[in-house]
């Protein structure tokens, strides 16, 4: 393909991608009261009688908004990764295709995976953080403070768990070595647990322990991950040079 023919394909998806997007918008606008039922569902266990305040007449209008965009990019998350699947499949190998879906599966679950913890950690983070505020602080939040704060430790929960598929990535071509990253753990503890504490939005050590202890896990399990990949790679390319 020419540079232009190139170019027209990735406006071609681009469309598709918004055209998507906006769809899962008006979705998401429409569904976005059962969504903020379920996001207030930990707050309104530690207050029953609480609720969320607006400061000024737009910011209701605007936090539905907000929602719905983030709701949009979620439910057209399935279209955006097919649609950038086949723009970069034109320009894969064999072997990297063949490391591609997994990959692109493994990305989805884990930041999935994360993103739920984060929503499971949200009860106990809050009642840390009204607790230690004393009797005397009353938790009034306003509807945007309280939404982000639950979308920002979602992000960042999801992101953390992404480190493993960059581990793997790494070991399959050979920049890292199993054995390495096993000789590597002291280290690789006192940077998951700062790493945790910096991307961690609420700052509270139980959403931090929430997100490193995973994450100490996930390092040894993308390193036997590697190393499986890798021991596959081996024998498979020494039967390749066994077979006349």
């Amino acid at each position: 393909m020419t540079i232009w023919e190139h170019i027209g394909e990735l406006r071609s998806r681009l469309i598709r991608v918004l055209i998507a997007v906006g769809i899962g918008v008006v979705v998401g606008w429409v569904a976005f009261p059962y969504v903020l039922e379920f996001l207030l569902r930990p707050f309104f266990d530690l207050v029953p009688d609480g609720t969320l305040i607006a400061t000024s007449p737009l910011q209701p209008f605007a936090t539905r908004i907000k929602v719905s965009g983030y709701l949009g990019i979620v439910f057209a998350m399935p279209v955006i990764l097919w649609q950038l699947w086949r723009f970069v499949t034109p320009g894969l190998y064999p072997q990297e295709k063949k490391y591609a879906i997994p990959f692109t599966v493994s990305a989805l679950v884990l930041f999935a995976a994360g993103a739920s913890i984060a929503y499971i950690t949200l009860n106990p983070a809050l009642r840390f953080l009204i607790d230690i505020g004393g009797q005397n602080i009353e938790p009034l939040y306003t509807p945007d403070s309280y939404i982000m704060l639950i979308v920002w430790m979602m992000i960042a929960f999801g992101a953390g768990f992404e480190f493993p598929v960059l581990l793997v990535a790494l070991m399959l071509i050979n920049v890292l070595k199993p054995r390495q990253l096993l000789g590597w753990w002291r280290q690789a503890t006192v940077v998951i647990v700062l790493a945790a504490a910096v991307i961690t939005p609420s700052g509270d050590p139980i959403s931090m322990l929430a997100l490193a202890v995973p994450m100490f896990f996930l390092y040894f399990i993308a390193i036997g991950i590697g190393a499986l990949a890798l021991k596959l790679r081996r024998r498979k390319a020494g039967r390749a040079t066994a077979t006349p």
